[in-house]
């Protein structure tokens, strides 16, 4: 393959902020191109019962605007909480632009969340107002009763008449007030106001809403350009089957595909490895993010994908666990392209990754601070540890210049004490820790351990699961893995491996002995797993993370029945 030039340190001292005084992501990803180009593509919505449709940034912006216009007319304003409980589709693109339109905010819920998550969150947050489709509906009236702020319900798609409001019917009364002059611009916006309510995943605790200002936007376009391999391209097409209620799809997909005036695709229907090969296809994507998970799968579903799909990728970025150098070989050997891994989390997105066209990508490793970023690794006392060391990773509140950098969230919603414990330091010179532990080399390449609370000691040695798992899953019979702690009354604790087995194969005495064979021999002797469980799924939040701590808590619930029984 081609020699990458490492322009790394050029982007970095050629980087500086340019946030202007007033700032709405509406105006930038939807309105400026209704102007300049109302008869580009925005959104290419794909249903799986097979219907199809383009929809214009001319069409994005006269619904938004109505819908907006309709929403005032129903009180809501600035600062209001208005859910979005609906999955990829044109009018979710829709939602967002009329909320943060009018300067509400945007409280984006999955459609795969149940009623107790749905009360939560809509409690906590005391939203007014939610717009939901056939996919969320049964759930969000099972809610309602418990949800007291909850004022209206307003349905599209094949929820029609099961709410207190249609959509078709909202965006008619918006035509209605447009033509007596009520529809307006976009409300002045300045960068600090805040657009999104984003609650957390939930990995390591109930989850907590991460409250996102408009400028944030801003702080993930070097992340994405980069990780996109120098996005925007004049005919480039966007695909992610990350759902647009979170960070990664909103955030990493949707927001930054439409700021800068490209096409995404709105499939709507569930992910298979078949249906994303056969998307790419059909749309002729040429960017695109997908889970470590989502490329194991395909990886294990379609070793040689060029053999049968006619693809266009030249980028693929991939967060939220290790991608692993077996999946990191697969993807640049079967799919031509090198996958650029990248790091951040809801309140901190997009600080750290690869871009295989600007500097060379190393398997294995998260990356380097992306341009505008100032990241370190932090012992327990808030010093830098020395290269090699592991520790927490941690974002300055400023650049390498002293400027502020605009990424940061505003705060945790409700929830003064746990915004103050995220930072470390005073409150104009502080870092932000993530809670995930990594060492940084001497290039500047950041290599992940795993959570905090994740990494564990066993035999007096520290163990970080991903690099266990990463070998596991280069076994043929291995799909998926996760590796915990397993309390032991002798030994303290062990490694033990809960593995999901590819097609085909079956779990045995002879597979566990082989697969700790495979282990021992790859890694250290002390990594290797004592005990390896089959189970036929990993426990997985909605952004496609492993949940480790479910499996860990399993265990420690498992240790405590066996004392309590002998």
């Amino acid at each position: 393959m081609t020699t990458v030039v490492d322009r790394y340190d050029e982007l970095h001292a050629g980087f500086r902020w340019l946030v202007p005084d007033r700032f709405n992501i509406a105006e930038v990803c939807c309105s400026r191109w209704a102007r300049e180009r109302p008869a580009a593509v925005a959104i290419r919505a794909d249903h799986e019962n097979g219907a199809r449709s383009l929809h214009t940034y001319g069409a994005l912006d006269a619904d938004s605007r109505r819908l907006a216009a309709a929403l005032v007319e129903l009180g809501v304003g600035r600062g209001d909480r208005v859910a979005i409980v609906m999955p990829q589709r044109f009018e979710t693109a829709v939602a967002y632009m009329a909320v943060l339109r009018i300067g509400a905010v945007a409280m984006p819920l999955s459609m795969l969340f149940g009623p107790d998550a749905l009360e939560y969150r809509i409690g906590d947050s005391g939203a007014r107002i939610a717009l939901v489709d056939e996919t969320g509906v049964d759930n969000l009236l099972a809610a309602r009763p418990a949800c007291a702020s909850l004022e209206r319900i307003v349905c599209a798609g094949g929820a029609k008449g099961r709410g207190d409001l249609d959509w078709d019917d909202l965006l008619a009364r918006g035509s209605e007030l447009a033509s007596a002059g009520a529809a307006a611009d976009s409300v002045t916006t300045t960068p600090d106001d805040p657009a999104v309510l984003i609650y957390t995943s939930g990995t390591t605790g109930p989850p907590k809403g991460a409250l996102i200002p408009h400028r944030a936007l801003i702080g993930n376009l070097p992340g994405f350009v980069c990780s996109q391999n120098f996005f925007p391209q004049d005919d480039a097409v966007f695909w992610s089957p990350a759902d647009w209620a979170w960070t990664g799809g909103l955030m990493d997909a949707l927001l930054p595909t439409l700021y800068f005036g490209r096409e995404i695709v709105a499939w709507q229907g569930r992910f298979s490895p078949e249906v994303a090969f056969a998307l790419m296809e059909r749309h002729r994507v040429t960017h695109t993010f997908l889970f470590p998970t989502a490329l194991k799968a395909m990886m294990k579903a379609m070793p040689a994908p060029r053999d049968h799909h006619a693809l266009h990728l030249r980028a693929i970025m991939s967060a939220g666990e290790a991608v692993g150098d077996t999946v990191f070989a697969w993807c640049r050997d079967a799919l031509g392209v090198v996958p650029n891994e990248m790091f951040g989390q809801t309140e901190i997105n997009y600080i750290v990754g690869n871009s295989a066209a600007l500097w060379p990508a190393r398997p294995g490793s998260m990356g380097r601070p992306y341009p505008g970023h100032r990241v370190a690794v932090l012992d327990d006392d808030g010093h830098e540890c020395a290269r090699g060391t592991p520790g927490d990773v941690a974002l300055h509140r400023r650049d390498r210049y002293g400027h502020p950098d605009p990424i940061f969230f505003l705060g945790y919603w409700k929830r003064d004490d746990a915004t103050l414990a995220k930072f470390t330091g005073d409150a104009g010179n502080s870092w932000c820790r993530t809670g995930d532990t990594a060492s940084m080399d001497d290039d500047g390449y950041l290599w992940y351990q795993g959570r905090s609370d994740d990494v564990f000691k066993a035999a007096g040695y520290r163990i970080g699961p991903s690099e266990v798992e990463n070998c596991l899953v280069k076994h043929p019979a291995v799909a998926n893995a996760a590796v915990v702690p397993k309390p032991d009354a002798a030994r303290g604790t062990l490694v033990k491996a809960y593995v999901v087995l590819a097609p085909g194969h079956g779990a045995s005495e002879a597979l566990v002995r082989e697969l700790q064979a495979h282990v021992r021999g790859k890694l250290a002797p002390y990594e290797y797993p004592k005990e390896v469980e089959f189970i036929d799924a990993l426990p997985m939040t909605t952004t496609g993370k492993v949940q480790r701590r479910v499996l860990r808590l399993q265990e420690e619930e498992r240790a405590r029945r066996g004392s309590t029984s002998s």
